[in-house]
């Protein structure tokens, strides 16, 4: 049932006529002495013209005062599910995260293609989390600041292109400015999710200064080092089998998530991978209900353009009814 937010509003029903009283113009017979008592002023307007229009301005007072009111729709509560968690989630972007090393669903895919697809949907069961997205490779980039916006948060994942912040992996800048953008919210769960696939090369500060000062703002991170171990290459000579992932610093990876009291997580497949984003969802729950709120839906439009029409039509009405006779 509609209701009214404000309604000490209509106590300004009265309020035309109190005006009316106050301002009431003096009779033409009272204000002026005619020379000659058999003459009288004639009332221009025929009664029922001005009947009509007095009803037309009432009715648009009246549905000025309903707008006024806020009349709103109260939709039944709902629970909020924001969990006071802050998650940045840096994704690699150098070069070699087009490696197409990874299946999944008996696909093969790059590296990047497989985060796509896993951290995306990722993304979307973090319903009342703040999440924030820093792309990294030769330099650092924070992509999108923490929001509850997760739909924004995966559209950048997915609109992201392998070696736009340049070909090397900066793992320290990447931590540095999520740290930065986590330790500058109030006291809270701050999280870091770090994934990349290869070794620090390049960047101003080490990962393991980066952890340090991680775990002195309060921040976990979990670490995911994604890449095969093993690939067939076709060669001049025939196919060679390599690993794609030697250059991976697996014991870094390892130190930085032990550090900061997080977890370090190894995907050499994209079955791996889904199961590492599983791991940190059970680790970083959700809560299971949070305040209760209700949705109001405004509905002062409709009075509004009622009141606008009939307060148009009562001024008009005289005039047209005048011209008309």
């Amino acid at each position: 049932m509609p209701e009214f937010a404000w309604p000490w509003v209509f106590g300004l029903l009265p309020l035309p006529w109190l005006i009316w009283r106050i301002l009431k113009p003096a009779s033409p017979g009272l204000a002026l002495r005619l020379p000659h008592a058999s003459l009288s002023w004639a009332v221009s307007g025929h009664p029922s013209t001005r009947s009509a229009a007095s009803w037309l301005l009432v009715l648009g007072w009246l549905a000025l005062l309903a707008a006024a009111a806020r009349p709103q729709v109260i939709g039944p509560p709902q629970a909020q599910t924001h969990s006071g968690r802050a998650m940045m989630l840096a994704v690699d972007l150098s070069g070699s995260m087009e490696t197409p090393d990874m299946v999944l669903g008996g696909q093969q895919l790059s590296r990047f293609g497989a985060v796509e697809a896993i951290a995306g949907d990722f993304i979307s069961r973090r319903s009342g989390d703040e999440l924030g997205l820093v792309l990294f490779g030769t330099h650092a980039f924070l992509v999108t600041p923490l929001t509850y916006d997760l739909k924004a948060v995966r559209a950048q994942l997915q609109t992201a292109t392998v070696g736009l912040p340049g070909t090397e992996t900066a793992i320290g800048d990447a931590i540095a400015v999520a740290v930065k953008r986590l330790a500058a919210l109030p006291e809270q769960a701050r999280v870091l999710i770090l994934l990349t696939d290869g070794v620090n090369n390049s960047g101003s500060i080490s990962p393991q200064d980066a952890a340090r000062a991680a775990k002195a703002a309060g921040v976990r991170i979990y670490t995911i080092g994604i890449g095969a171990t093993r690939m067939v290459v076709p060669g001049l000579f025939g196919n060679s089998v390599v690993n794609p992932s030697a250059d991976l610093d697996a014991d870094m990876l390892t130190y930085m998530a032990h550090e900061t009291g997080g977890q370090f997580y190894r995907a050499t497949d994209g079955n791996q991978l889904a199961d590492a984003y599983r791991a940190i969802d059970a680790l970083e729950p959700m809560p299971q209900q949070g305040r209760e709120f209700r949705l109001h839906h405004e509905l002062f439009r409709v009075p509004l353009a009622v009141a606008g029409v009939c307060l148009l039509l009562g001024l008009l009405w005289p005039r047209w009814k005048g011209v008309g006779a």
